[in-house]
């Protein structure tokens, strides 16, 4: 399977956006919500008014854009997150509270660090969350394929083992989200593309010599006593590292990998706060996103020309005939079982 090609034009360089709508945001806080200017100054909470959208195209007639879209950033390892989502959700009260998780990691909304059943792994945003995880794995599979899946446990080792030492439980943010937004009758929704696209995107953006080299490193990391080294070309640091800045440092490694990885997600978030039918013909519009997503997504809102549709960016077509396809499929399937036995018997050593 091939995946849709869609070009997303990244925020030039001298955006940013506080400059872009400070203003705007500090004088309707500092008229209706006053104690939460201390965000505003921070950065942390901008507020995009529908006026500044960009235009609706004419197949988009019917839909009625949100009249305001505030867009907090969060760090998903950060208790002062989570409290800064009450605070925002709880004084605003939205129709709508979107959150940056698809629905493979809505788990992590009603995961619990007290939960001894909880599986041996640091929970990250490349888990399989969810009790029925054999349903997991085939969504992931029909999703983004097998590539996509290893892949993404691969990775989910590799965060597993940064984090590890950070003593914080990810994703404390998501986790107040849904709380507030219940008890302030607010929608939930998944704003974020499925992970196994974005995989399996990010996959199929690199040469395979590129692929070899980030197999290299994933196992190098996972397989080293220690993480806080380089690694080859790519420096990986121990600290309790927020899930965009490994995002940012392969991406620095691989630059192809900046468009599925970032670029698209952003836009893909942006559309969720102001196209997904969830926000449709409703006023207000809380986001929750991790903050190194803050630039694209607030660009993405003022700059979208209605050119592209969901599709573009989650959309997969095979352009492979069946015998091609087959080949590949066996060769992919035999490197994949090797990747998985490997990570297993790994998995049984360090844990």
């Amino acid at each position: 399977m091939e995946t849709l090609k869609a070009f997303i034009r990244p925020p030039p360089p001298c955006f940013d956006y506080k400059t872009a709508v400070h203003a705007e945001t500090r004088s309707t806080v500092a008229a209706v919500h006053p104690e939460l200017m201390d965000l505003v100054q921070g950065g942390s909470l901008v507020l995009v008014q529908k006026r500044r959208f960009g235009p609706v195209p004419e197949w988009r007639r019917w839909f009625v854009e949100p009249e305001s879209i505030w867009v907090l950033g969060t760090s998903h390892l950060s208790e002062k997150s989570a409290a800064d989502v009450e605070r925002v959700v709880g004084a605003i009260r939205p129709d709508n509270v979107v959150v940056e998780l698809c629905r493979s990691r809505a788990g992590i909304m009603y995961a619990s660090a007290d939960d001894q059943n909880a599986p041996v792994l640091n929970s990250n945003m490349f888990s399989l969350s969810g009790s029925r995880f054999f349903g997991a794995i085939s969504r992931s599979i029909n999703l983004g394929g097998q590539s996509a899946l290893a892949l993404r446990l691969l990775l989910a080792v590799f965060s597993s083992k940064i984090t590890s030492g950070s003593n914080r439980t990810f994703g404390d943010e998501f986790r107040a989200a849904r709380k507030a937004a219940e008890e302030v009758g607010s929608q939930l929704v998944l704003g974020d593309r499925p992970i196994e696209i974005t995989l399996e995107r990010a996959w199929n953006s690199l040469n395979w010599n590129e692929k070899l080299r980030l197999l290299t490193l994933l196992f190098r990391g996972i397989t080293s006593p220690s993480l806080g080294n380089k690694e080859g070309d790519f420096e990986i640091e121990e600290k309790g590292s927020d899930p965009f800045e490994l995002y940012e440092q392969l991406s620095s490694t691989y630059p192809s990998l900046l468009q599925p990885l970032i670029h698209e997600r952003d836009t893909y978030l942006a559309w969720s706060l102001k196209r997904s039918k969830a926000v449709n013909n409703c006023k207000t519009v809380v986001g929750v996103i991790g903050k190194g997503h803050m630039n694209g997504v607030v660009y993405a809102l003022m700059a979208d020309q209605g050119d592209l549709r969901f599709r573009d960016l989650a959309g997969r077509t095979s352009k492979e005939s069946w015998v091609k396809s087959l080949i590949k499929g066996l060769i992919r399937d035999t490197i994949i079982g090797v990747v998985l036995w490997a990570l297993y018997e790994q998995l049984q050593t360090a844990f």
